[in-house]
C-alpha cells in the first residue's frame, strides 16, 4: 500500500470533508439547507466525492435520505459504510481499487451503478438489486464469459458496460451476451440491434431452451414457497398455525423420549394408528373452526369501522346543512341591516342575526354532543360484541382441546395394559418376539415400565397444554388490541368532530359580539357588506 500511495496522501469521509464538499457545491438546494438550518444531513439528496483520494468509506450514516452518490476517482479498496443509504438510486464507484463486489445488499432501490476500471474479477453479490437497470463494470479484470448469465436475475437491466475486461476477447461475446442477457437495450453503451439479436437467438437457442426450463421451475418453486409462506401468516392471524395436519401428534412424539421404545411392544403400532387418525381429525376441526372465526371477528372489526364512518358522516353532513341554511340567509339579513332606514329598525335587524347566529352554534354544539353520546354506544357496543367473540372461540378451543386430552388418556390406558401385559409375558418368558435392548431394560419390573409409560403421557399432555395456552393467549391478545385501537380511534374523532362541546355560553355569545362588531367597524367605515360578507365567513370558520 505504502508503494501505492507514496505519491498520495489518503483521505476519509469526515464531518470536515462533507462540510468542505457541502460548501463547494452549493447547489440550490444545499444552499437552502445551509442558509437555514446548516448543515442538516438528512436532507442533502445527492453528494459528490469524487477526485478526494478517500481510501475508506465511513460516516455516511448521517446521510440517510440520500438517492445519489458520486466516490468515483478516488483510492477506494473496499465498499463498505453505504448500509444505511437505503435509498440510494444511483451510485458511481468507478476509478477506484476495488476487488471484490460486498456491501451492497441494503441497497435495493438501486437503479444505476458503476464500478468502472476497479480490480473486479467476479461478479457476485448483486442479488437484492432487482430493481438495477444500468449497471457499468467495464475495465474490470472479468475472464469468464459464462460467468455473464448471473445478469439474467435482473430483469430491468437494459444497460450493461463490459468494455475492457478480458472476457470481451472471446470471439462469442456479442451474441453470448445478447442470447443469454435478452432484455438488454444497450451493451457497452451501443444500441443492441434487432439483427444481432436474432442471431444470437439462433446461435444460443438450444443452449438457452434448457436454462429457462431451468428459471422457470425455480421461479414455480419461489412462488409455490411465497405462497405457502402467505399461507402459514394466514393461518398465524387465525391463531391455527401447523393444525391442518399430523404437525402436533408428530411435536408431541417428538419430543417424547420414550415413545419410540414403547413403541416396539407388540400391538403398539395398530394403536398409534387409531390414535393418530382419531387426534389429526379434532385438529383439522379446530383448524377450520379457527379459519372461519378469524373471518368472523375480521368482519365484526370491519362493521364497526363503517359503522362509525357512517355515523361520523351523517352527523358531519347535517352540520354542514345547518351551516349552509344559515349562510343562504346570512346575506339576505346583512343587506337588510346594511340597508336599514333607521337605527331602531337596524338594532333590530342586528338582534335578530345574532339570535341567527346564536341559534347555529347551539344547534353545531347539540350536533357534537350527540355524535359524542353515539361514539361511546358504538365503542361500548364494540367491546360488548368483541368480548362475546373472543369468550365463545376460548370456550369452543377448549372444548377441542379437550377433546385431544381424552384421545390421549384413552392412548394413555391401552398403552399402560399394553406394557403391562408385555411384562407379564416377558417374566413369564413367553414373548414371540424379540424386543430391542432398550425396550427390554424397560421390562425388568413394573415400576419401571409404569414409569416409562407416565412419563411419555405427561410430556405429550405438556404439548397439549402448551398449544392451548398458546392459542388462548393470542385471542387474549387480539381482544386487547382490537378494543385499544378503537379506543384510541375514538379519543381522536372526539377530540376532532367539528365543533368543540367545551365553548361555553359566553364563548358562543363571544362569536356574536365579533360578528357585530366587524359589520360594526365596516359599516362606519363605509364600506360594502361585500366586504362584510366576507368576514363573516372567516368567523364562520370558528364553528
Amino acid at each position: 500500500m505504502s508503494h501505492l500511495y507514496e505519491n498520495i496522501e489518503p483521505t476519509i469521509i469526515d464531518d470536515e470533508l462533507v462540510q468542505k464538499v457541502l460548501e463547494e457545491e452549493r447547489t440550490e438546494g444545499i444552499e437552502e439547507i445551509v442558509r437555514t438550518e446548516g448543515f442538516n444531513l438528512k436532507d442533502v439528496k445527492e453528494l459528490q466525492l469524487s477526485f478526494r483520494n478517500i481510501l475508506q468509506i465511513a460516516n455516511l450514516w448521517q446521510f440517510e435520505n440520500l438517492t445519489k452518490l458520486q466516490l468515483d476517482n478516488n483510492i477506494i479498496e473496499k465498499i463498505e459504510g453505504l448500509e444505511s443509504l437505503v435509498h440510494l438510486v444511483w451510485l458511481d464507484l468507478s476509478f477506484n481499487n476495488i476487488e471484490v463486489i460486498e456491501g451492497l445488499d441494503t441497497l435495493i432501490k438501486l437503479q444505476d451503478l458503476s464500478l468502472y476500471s476497479n480490480r473486479i474479477s467476479k461478479i457476485e453479490n448483486l442479488d437484492t438489486l432487482q430493481e438495477l437497470q444500468i449497471f457499468s463494470i467495464g475495465k474490470n479484470n472479468l475472464t469468464t464469459l459464462e460467468d455473464v448469465v448471473y445478469f439474467r436475475r435482473f430483469k430491468h437491466l437494459r444497460t450493461l458496460n463490459l468494455a475492457g475486461n478480458p472476457l470481451c476477447d472471446d470471439e462469442r461475446y456479442m451474441l453470448y451476451i445478447v442470447a443469454y442477457v435478452p432484455n438488454l437495450v444497450y451493451l457497452d453503451f451501443k444500441l443492441v440491434r434487432d439483427s444481432t439479436r436474432e442471431e444470437a437467438v439462433l446461435q444460443y437457442q438450444y443452449h438457452i431452451e434448457p436454462l429457462e426450463q431451468e428459471e422457470a421451475e425455480a421461479l414455480a418453486q419461489l412462488e409455490d414457497k411465497q405462497a405457502k409462506q402467505r399461507e402459514l401468516e394466514y393461518h398465524k392471524t387465525a391463531f391455527v398455525e401447523y393444525l391442518n395436519g399430523s404437525f402436533l401428534f408428530d411435536s408431541m412424539f417428538a419430543e417424547d423420549t420414550e415413545a419410540a421404545k414403547l413403541a416396539c411392544l407388540p400391538g403398539v403400532n395398530d394403536l398409534l394408528q387409531t390414535y393418530r387418525e382419531e387426534f389429526v381429525s379434532v385438529c383439522e376441526s379446530l383448524f377450520n373452526y379457527g379459519l372461519k372465526e378469524h373471518e368472523n371477528r375480521e368482519a365484526e372489526v370491519s362493521h364497526f369501522y363503517e359503522y362509525l364512518n357512517e355515523v361520523l358522516t351523517a352527523n358531519q353532513q347535517e352540520g354542514r346543512k345547518r351551516v349552509l341554511e344559515f349562510e343562504n340567509q346570512s346575506k339576505k339579513r346583512l343587506e337588510e341591516i346594511h340597508n336599514a332606514t333607521s337605527y331602531d329598525i337596524a338594532e333590530s335587524k342586528r338582534a335578530r342575526y345574532r339570535e341567527d347566529i346564536l341559534q347555529l352554534s347551539e344547534a353545531l354544539m347539540g350536533l357534537e354532543i350527540l355524535i359524542t353520546n353515539q361514539l361511546e354506544e358504538i365503542l361500548e357496543e364494540f367491546k360488548r360484541n368483541i368480548a362475546a367473540v373472543a369468550s365463545t372461540f376460548m370456550e369452543n378451543v377448549k372444548g377441542m382441546m379437550n377433546q385431544c386430552r381424552d384421545l390421549e388418556n384413552h392412548h394413555h390406558e391401552k398403552l399402560m395394559e399394553i406394557s403391562i401385559t408385555t411384562l407379564e409375558k416377558s417374566l413369564k418368558d413367553e414373548l414371540d418376539v424379540d424386543l430391542p435392548a432398550a425396550v427390554q431394560r424397560l421390562l425388568v419390573d413394573k415400576n419401571t415400565i409404569v414409569n416409562a409409560v407416565n412419563t411419555s403421557h405427561g410430556t405429550r399432555l405438556r404439548s397439549i397444554d402448551k398449544r392451548e395456552s398458546d392459542i388462548l393467549s393470542n385471542i387474549d391478545h387480539w381482544q386487547n388490541s382490537v378494543t385499544e385501537k378503537a379506543r384510541e380511534e375514538h379519543g381522536f374523532l372526539h377530540c376532532n368532530v367539528p365543533v368543540n362541546h367545551t365553548h361555553g355560553q359566553d364563548q358562543r355569545f363571544q362569536l356574536g359580539d365579533d360578528i357585530f362588531y366587524t359589520w360594526k367597524g365596516i359599516t362606519q367605515n363605509k364600506q360594502d357588506s361585500a366586504l362584510f360578507y366576507a368576514a363573516l365567513q372567516q368567523h364562520l370558520h370558528m364553528l
